[in-house]
């Protein structure tokens, strides 16, 4: 009788993610009950992988200590998610590592694959489209990346060289809390004990990173992410706009996000709804404004344009165009 080998690669696949694994336990997870389990571990034996059994009340089957894992293996679904996930990493910014690397461990994996798989998934490659994220994406170097990972894991200060965006280069302290990507660019946030001040920089202008000693607690109920939007929302821009807008806060951050805009919601008046529609104080920097009229528009709320001027020329040059376009036959 041939062996189950699907079966008992999948129970060796079980004990490599580490701890003890009870009988029961693994029946569940395999299909099968406590006797062919036994039978795989001595399978697995006998292919010299050292599989121990820890007897008592909480016993079962682990690998031995220190013993190195063969080759990576994946099935048909594994292969396939993993390279998707290569080629959408690449194509939207999101993997650190360069062109090269993402694109010959994703020929390694497809040529793993069966051709008739393979075939689908080039298929699936031919008619597949990403949006491209804003800007252009920026990979940070994976040393640095790696550094700075385990600095906010550790909560230890970590000393980096930064180039900003102007040219100039600087060394300073960061107590780093944690790593967010956005629109194709990776980010850290922390405070530059330094100066004591909150700061987020870009990951790829970090030419070095290295762990300093000492330690650090970061703020109760810190969120990386929204301190990163936040921080892009008031990010110095050629145009700053401010509104009021006669909403909610979810109506207006459908629209207006808050990597874009930040909002001052005034506190409820006593006994009202404190998700009632009403005016909202709306801050925003741009580069350029054209794109500003359309999404006012979509919102269909009513605003007030408090500055700039220009603004409030391009919105009505908006509603002109629709207002004729409606009146064609």
């Amino acid at each position: 009788m041939a062996r189950p080998t699907g079966r008992v690669l999948a129970l060796l696949e079980l004990l490599q993610s580490g701890g003890i694994r009870t009988v029961a336990e693994l029946a569940d997870r395999l299909g099968v009950d406590g006797r062919t389990v036994r039978r795989y571990v001595d399978h697995l034996v006998d292919l010299d992988i050292p599989v121990e059994a820890v007897r008592g009340r909480y016993g079962g089957y682990r690998l031995a200590p220190g013993y190195r894992l063969p080759p990576l293996m994946l099935n048909d679904d594994e292969a396939l998610a993993v390279l998707l996930g290569l080629v959408a990493g690449r194509r939207t910014g999101l993997l650190t590592a360069t062109g090269t690397a993402a694109e010959t461990a994703a020929a390694k994996i497809r040529r793993a694959l069966p051709e008739r798989l393979a075939r689908r998934l080039d298929a699936v490659m031919e008619s597949l489209a990403f949006t491209a994220p804003p800007g252009e994406s920026a990979n940070p170097e994976t040393g640095v990346l790696l550094a700075v990972a385990d600095a906010v894991r550790r909560r230890h200060p970590v000393s980096i060289r930064y180039t900003a965006g102007d040219g100039r280069r600087s060394e300073r302290t960061l107590h780093p809390y944690g790593i967010v990507t956005h629109a194709g660019r990776w980010y850290v946030t922390g405070t530059d004990p330094g100066i004591g001040e909150d700061r987020t920089f870009r990951l790829d202008r970090i030419a070095d990173a290295r762990p300093l000693p000492g330690s650090f607690e970061p703020p109760a109920g810190l969120d990386p992410a929204q301190r990163v939007l936040s921080g892009l929302a008031k990010a110095a821009y050629r145009h700053e706009v401010t509104l009021r807008i006669h909403g909610t806060v979810e109506q207006i951050r459908a629209r207006l996000p808050a990597s874009v805009a930040s909002l001052d919601e005034p506190p409820p008046e006593d006994g009202a709804d404190p998700h009632a529609e009403r005016w909202i104080h709306v801050e925003l920097r741009a580069e350029r404004l054209d794109w500003l009229p359309p999404v006012l528009a979509s919102l269909d709320r009513p605003f007030v344009i408090e500055r700039p001027d220009e603004l409030r020329d391009l919105v009505i040059a908006l509603a002109d165009r629709l207002m004729a376009s409606a009146r064609r036959a």
